[in-house]
C-alpha cells in the first residue's frame, strides 16, 4: 500500500499567491514584492529563502521536517513571514472539510496517510524530497518512478498548484553543465512525480475555470483519493520561463483603467521565428497559453484551441486597427493574431507591463522568455 501526503499550503484561504515571498507561504502583497516566481519581474534570479547558486538541483535540509503536521487538526499557531523588511501574519487555521474528508477516503483504503501544512519553500521541498530515486552515478538527484509515496495537493487556486510544481522543477532540473545524456533532448528536466489536485472550492462559474477544471479533474475528495490509490498518470506539459518560474495554465498580459476601458501597451511578440507584433503598434492584449484559462477576454476569443498535451505554446495578440468604411467613416476592428510554436518572447517597449500568470498578478519590465515543457509534469486521473 502506499503513503500518501496530503499538502496544504499554509495560506489565507483567499491569497492570490501561494508559497513564494521570500521563503513564505502568506502570498499577497509580500510576495508581490520580493520574489520574482511570484511574478514581479525586478530581478531574473529567485529571491526564495531555499534558492541556491545553482539554478538546479537545489535542495533543502531534509531533515526540516519539524514543522509539518501529522494529525487531522492543526495547533492554529500563526507564522511569520518576511519580505523586504515587511512582516506579514499567517493564520493558520484547522484542515479544511475536503481534506478531511480525502484523509478519511485514503485511510478507509489502508493507505498510510498525513496531512502536512507548509508554510515555506523549505517546508515544500522537505515534502518533495520523499519523491526523490535513489542516488544516480552522475550525482543528480532524480524522482523516484517506481516510489510507494504519493502527493496530494490541496488547492485554493492555481497559483498554490503553481508554487509547488515550481519547487519541484527546481529540485530536479539540472543546471546546464550537468544535463545528463538520459534527458530527452527537448526537454530541460525529467519526468516530473505525478501529483494529485485536490480543489479546496466549488468550480466557479464564468468564463474563468481553473486548471482542475479544465483539465476534468474529480472535485470530489473521495474520487481523489481513489485516483490517487487506483489512477493512472495523465502527463501534461509545463512552461518554464527564464525568471525563473513556471506556468501551468497561461498569462494573460495587459491592462484596464479604473474605468474597466483597456489600455494600450506595446512590445514585440516573438514566437519561435514569427513575429506577431514588431513592438510599433498599440496592443490591448497578449495571452500566452498552455491550457485555456486565457482563452477568451470579454466577447473575443484569443485562443482557439488550446491543448496543454500538444508540446507546443499557444500564444495571441490583440492589436487595435483603424479601418475606414465605404462612407470613409473610420472606426476600430479588433485583430486577433495567434501562432503555435516551441517558445515565446515577450519585450515591453515602455514601462511596465501588467499581467496574470496563473491567476497570479506581476509587472513585466524586462524580456521575458516562455518555453514548453513537452509532457514534463503529471496528474494522477481515473
Amino acid at each position: 500500500m502506499y503513503d500518501v501526503v496530503l499538502l496544504t499550503l499554509g495560506s489565507e484561504r483567499d491569497a492570490p499567491g501561494g508559497c513564494g515571498s521570500g521563503g513564505a507561504c502568506c502570498g499577497g502583497a509580500a510576495e508581490a514584492a520580493t520574489d520574482p516566481t511570484s511574478q514581479t519581474d525586478n530581478s531574473p534570479t529567485d529571491n526564495s529563502a531555499t534558492r541556491q547558486a545553482d539554478t538546479g538541483q537545489a535542495h533543502t535540509n531534509q531533515a526540516d521536517t519539524s514543522h509539518t503536521h501529522t494529525s487531522h487538526t492543526d495547533t492554529g499557531q500563526a507564522a511569520q513571514a518576511g519580505a523586504g523588511g515587511d512582516t506579514e501574519r499567517c493564520v493558520t487555521e484547522r484542515p479544511r472539510v475536503p481534506v478531511l474528508a480525502c484523509a478519511d477516503a485514503l485511510n478507509a483504503r489502508g493507505a498510510r496517510v498525513e496531512m502536512v501544512t507548509a508554510r515555506s519553500d523549505a517546508e515544500i521541498d522537505a515534502v518533495l524530497a520523499r519523491l526523490d530515486g535513489p542516488a544516480r552515478p552522475d550525482g543528480l538527484t532524480w524522482p523516484d518512478t517506481d516510489g510507494k509515496t504519493r502527493l496530494v495537493v490541496a488547492t485554493a487556486n492555481d497559483g498554490q498548484l503553481r508554487a509547488v510544481l515550481r519547487r519541484l522543477v527546481r529540485r530536479y532540473a539540472p543546471a546546464p553543465s550537468k544535463r545528463p545524456a538520459d534527458l530527452p533532448g527537448n526537454r530541460t528536466l525529467p519526468d516530473l512525480p505525478p501529483v494529485a489536485v485536490l480543489p479546496l472550492d466549488p468550480a466557479r462559474g464564468g468564463t474563468h475555470r481553473d486548471l482542475a477544471a479544465q483539465l476534468g479533474l474529480p472535485r470530489d475528495p473521495a474520487v481523489v483519493a481513489a485516483a490517487v490509490l487506483d489512477g493512472t498518470p495523465r502527463r501534461l506539459d509545463l512552461l518554464r520561463n527564464d525568471g525563473g518560474s513556471v506556468t501551468l495554465d497561461g498569462a494573460l498580459l495587459g491592462a484596464a483603467d479604473d474605468a474597466g476601458r483597456p489600455l494600450h501597451w506595446r512590445a514585440r511578440v516573438e514566437v519561435d521565428d514569427a513575429i506577431l507584433t514588431d513592438g510599433d503598434e498599440p496592443l490591448l492584449a497578449c495571452a500566452v497559453a498552455n491550457a485555456g484559462g486565457y482563452a477568451t477576454l470579454d466577447d473575443v476569443t484569443l485562443l482557439t484551441a488550446p491543448d496543454p498535451a500538444d508540446g507546443q505554446v499557444e500564444v495571441a495578440v490583440a492589436v487595435p486597427v483603424v479601418v475606414r468604411s465605404a462612407f470613409g467613416r473610420k472606426r476600430v476592428r479588433l485583430e486577433v493574431r495567434r501562432a503555435r510554436g516551441r517558445a515565446v518572447s515577450v519585450l515591453p517597449r515602455e514601462g511596465k507591463v501588467p499581467y496574470l500568470d496563473d491567476g497570479v498578478e506581476g509587472e513585466l519590465t524586462r524580456k521575458r522568455s516562455w518555453w514548453v515543457e513537452p509532457g514534463a509534469w503529471a496528474v494522477w486521473s481515473i
